[in-house]
């Protein structure tokens, strides 16, 4: 469930980056008032924090289907048909007549990059759809207050759905007491340190003290990315890390790798996976992500996942 886009990735070759002594509150910055080269642009359809999640399931071998809006233009239908070659169910997608489909600029500069967003105004809803083990909750535009709640009715009223949540911009804005039913009936919290003290409203930097006090709005299994010093868990009390799994080469362009581990860990427990078993599989689909320009062509399969994992037998989380 989230809101689907198109990524304009435009590859910039004039540019710089200053940030303070402790590389934080980064900013690019290019020539003003000026014609600034690029190197190439390439367009990428149906991406976003929820699609790049759907993608990655069906990849793994999931039956999977996708709860989104478009609209009635080429950039939807094209969103569309890209999904449905991924093997993704469609049925749930809403086509918006008059309404532009989402579209996002990707600055890419060396091996990072910044997105300009845009989310279009849609009338989300939440459609018929059954009984699913899992819903995967990520980014929804700002009007989408009615739908999370929709969601959360739902929840209480069908207990053996499973949700995982992956808190977009607005998510954080609309903040933990209104979305209390959303936290409280969440099996699966994923978010980096940074969200995570946005969302607690806290400058605590203490990855232990950050679990717990995300644990207490009722997720049952919290994780925590911090970038390259990896990623921490706390289930059942008990509290795990687990380290980068190592690239292969340097990182190409790094969008995505979020969305890879957290979709990973979640589609993981879905196939069977107990949580510790699950922590390995997000690293290793991350560091593929980060091989290729975007969010998707680096999605494994899980037959990929495993060997990767075969040949690296002490690669484990580690209780801490």
């Amino acid at each position: 469930m989230g809101d689907i886009t198109t990524d304009c990735f435009i590859r910039l070759e004039d540019a710089q980056v200053h940030c303070e002594v402790d590389k934080e509150n980064c900013q690019i910055c290019m020539p003003f008032k000026a014609k600034v080269p690029y190197e190439f642009v390439k367009v990428i359809r149906a991406v976003g924090n929820s699609p790049n999640a759907a993608v990655s399931a069906a990849r793994l071998g999931l039956s999977t289907a996708i709860i989104t809006n478009v609209g009635d233009d080429q950039n939807g239908k094209e969103c569309l048909e890209t999904i449905e070659r991924e093997g993704i169910d469609s049925s749930f997608v809403k086509v918006n007549p008059g309404v532009s489909t989402n579209y996002h600029y990707v600055l890419w500069y060396d091996n990072d990059r910044t997105i300009l967003v845009k989310h279009e105004s849609f009338a989300y809803e939440l459609p018929d759809i059954g009984e699913p083990k899992w819903f995967y909750l990520s980014s929804f535009g700002e009007n989408s207050l009615s739908l999370h709640d929709s969601l959360a009715a739902y929840l209480d009223n069908h207990p053996k759905t499973n949700l995982a949540f992956q808190p977009g911009t607005y998510q954080m804005k609309f903040g933990k007491e209104r979305l209390s039913g959303i936290y409280k009936r969440t099996k699966v919290f994923i978010s980096n340190k940074e969200e995570a003290q946005k969302i607690l409203e806290t400058k605590e930097s203490n990855i232990s003290n950050l679990l717990n006090n995300m644990r207490k709005l009722g997720p049952e299994i919290v994780i925590i990315t911090d970038g390259p010093s990896g990623a921490y868990m706390l289930n059942e009390g008990v509290a795990w890390f687990i380290p980068p799994y190592p690239d292969e080469k340097p990182p190409y362009e790094r969008t995505g790798a979020g969305d890879a581990f957290s979709s990973t860990f979640v589609s993981a427990l879905a196939l069977g996976k107990t949580p510790e078993e699950a922590l390995p599989w997000g690293p290793v689909n991350s560091m593929s992500v980060v091989q290729y320009v975007g969010a998707q062509e680096g999605l494994l399969s899980r037959e990929k996942i495993e060997d990767y994992l075969a040949k690296s037998p002490d690669y484990q989380p580690k209780k801490i």
